[in-house]
């Protein structure tokens, strides 16, 4: 908190829990207006469960919330609004069937004195406002159509511009390339000094420390410490976050690590010149069983069209696609699963049912093969059982709905849905984002396992760390095209990102 003035908000001994599950026990924390308060800890460590406190999303709790010395409740995210608050949310809460200008304007469209929506003055007000923030789009085009990674950025310039006096930002860089943070850390100065108080939370510690006044660190549910940035480390943060451990989960990658000899295995995939639009151009490469390639770049250099082309949710302009020795064109997401294929998108709710129970989304995908006339649920929870076991899920209920569980468990979740079958191979996007160190750590070691099991695999990311531990090969791709490849050498973070 910056010295010598008041929290506009303070927390006491606030505690929640979710089906007998404390997920904050006993937590005070405060904040100031031209405060910028970083917050980090493991996944389920209780952070975004306390922010959505504050932004009306939980109104059930005990604890004391007061608000400019006075105490109050929220009842709704409504409420919360009114007050002055406003969240981005990790998992995107856009329209994507809207246009840029309606999400810009969402539940606050600018009227006439008749009531009526004025689509000309929303347009213009919406393009200097994402002008701004330094996004130049078409406010008419359909958001659902950009990049996820633009998605992410209109929601968050939705919500800094939107007049709200707390702002909380959950994992607001996990999609955002380098110059894209830079320009989001540039407005937060701003605000910050015009006095808007705001908490941002981060897996990027790096990140947590360049832009925060005062830090805050919670596990298992406790505020465990709390530091002013300027004189804490990230080694001192990831030793509270996780207690131990500290050097293994603390990699940078700032020296170089040493990528294997190509392995002689059988090849599952072939891509030969795959082109689409804008976006791809002439794109060829091939992942052998039991390798993983990793496809870096930084948002909007094709990856993610590229892995939808692999599964079948888009089919190129021109190009093949061999599997396991066969042409394929793929005109359908169950064409690609016939072939083998798995996929793992970006955005975990794009796969899974949050209010389903963990056990129905980890069989969904093999339904067919487990029942042809009845579904018999006991079988369903006897195989999601031992995928949970293989994969550490936590906690190991089967029956619990698949939203109570944090971010990198639900992430093993999505992987156990398609280890079921199992896959010839396995395409992931962003495997790790958004999660701590401790849940990277997890996912990194079962996709090398996986790996080891003679499974092909495909990871693409625009972390640079996620590629380097994981891939035995790496492809740089750069507006659309591959620019480098990194094989049988050693490379480094800085290299891979000259190359991007």
């Amino acid at each position: 908190m910056p010295q010598g003035r008041s929290p506009i908000l303070e927390l006491h001994q606030i505690t929640k829990a979710f089906g007998g599950v404390e997920a904050l026990r006993g937590v005070d924390f405060a904040l100031s207006a031209g405060e910028i308060h970083g917050l980090v800890g493991e996944n389920g460590a209780g952070k975004s469960t306390l922010m959505k406190i504050i932004a009306g999303v939980h109104p059930d709790f005990s604890g004391r919330f007061m608000l400019d010395g006075r105490e109050t409740r929220f009842r709704s995210v409504r409420d919360a609004r009114a007050a002055g608050i406003a969240m981005v949310h990790q998992e995107l809460s856009v329209a994507p069937d809207l246009s840029v200008a309606e999400n810009v304007f969402l539940g606050a469209q600018p009227t006439n004195r008749f009531g009526l929506v004025q689509w000309r003055r929303m347009a213009r007000e919406a393009a200097d406002e994402l002008a701004r923030f330094g996004i130049n789009v078409d406010p008419l085009s359909r958001l659902g159509d950009l990049p996820i990674g633009m998605q992410q950025l209109i929601e968050i310039a939705r919500v800094l511009f939107s007049g709200a006096r707390i702002i909380i930002l959950d994992e607001p860089t996990s999609a955002l390339s380098p110059p894209e943070v830079e320009r989001l850390f540039g407005t937060l100065r701003q605000l910050r000094d015009a006095g808007t108080a705001i908490v941002f939370i981060s897996h990027f510690i790096e990140d947590i420390l360049q832009i925060s006044d005062t830090v805050t660190v919670f596990r298992n549910g406790r505020k465990v410490a709390e530091a002013q940035a300027a004189v804490t480390s990230k080694a001192a943060l990831i030793e509270a976050m996780v207690g131990k451990g500290r050097e293994a989960l603390e990699e940078t990658y700032t020296d170089d690590i040493a990528l294997p000899p190509p392995n002689d295995r059988p090849v599952v995939l072939e891509a030969s010149r795959i082109t689409l639009a804008r976006s791809l151009r002439g794109v060829s490469f091939e992942v052998r069983s039991g390798e993983v390639l990793g496809i870096y770049g930084f948002m909007g250099c094709g990856q993610l069209e590229l892995a939808r082309i692999l599964f079948g949710k888009l089919r190129p302009d021109r190009g093949t696609l061999v599997v396991a020795g066969d042409q394929k064109a793929f005109g359908s997401t169950a064409d690609a699963r016939r072939a083998g294929i798995a996929f793992v998108p970006e955005s975990r709710r794009a796969m899974l049912f949050l209010q389903e129970p963990v056990y129905k989304n980890i069989t969904i995908s093999i339904l067919d093969r487990i029942s042809r006339l009845v579904l018999k649920p006991s079988r369903e929870r006897a195989l999601a059982a031992s995928q949970v076991e293989q994969l550490q899920i936590r906690p190991p209920a089967v029956e619990l709905d698949l939203g109570m569980l944090s971010g990198g468990n639900q992430q093993k979740v999505a992987l156990a849905k398609w280890l079921s079958y199992p896959p010839r191979l396995l395409v992931l996007c962003e495997p790790t984002r958004g999660m701590d160190v401790g849940a990277k750590s997890d996912v990194i070691n079962i996709i090398r396992d996986l790996r080891a099991q003679g499974l092909a695999i495909i990871v693409f990311s625009t972390e640079p760390e996620t590629v380097l531990s994981l891939a035995d090969r790496i492809l740089v791709l750069k507006r659309g095209a591959v620019v480098r490849e990194f094989s049988n050498e050693a490379i480094s973070k800085d290299r891979l990102l000259e190359a991007a």
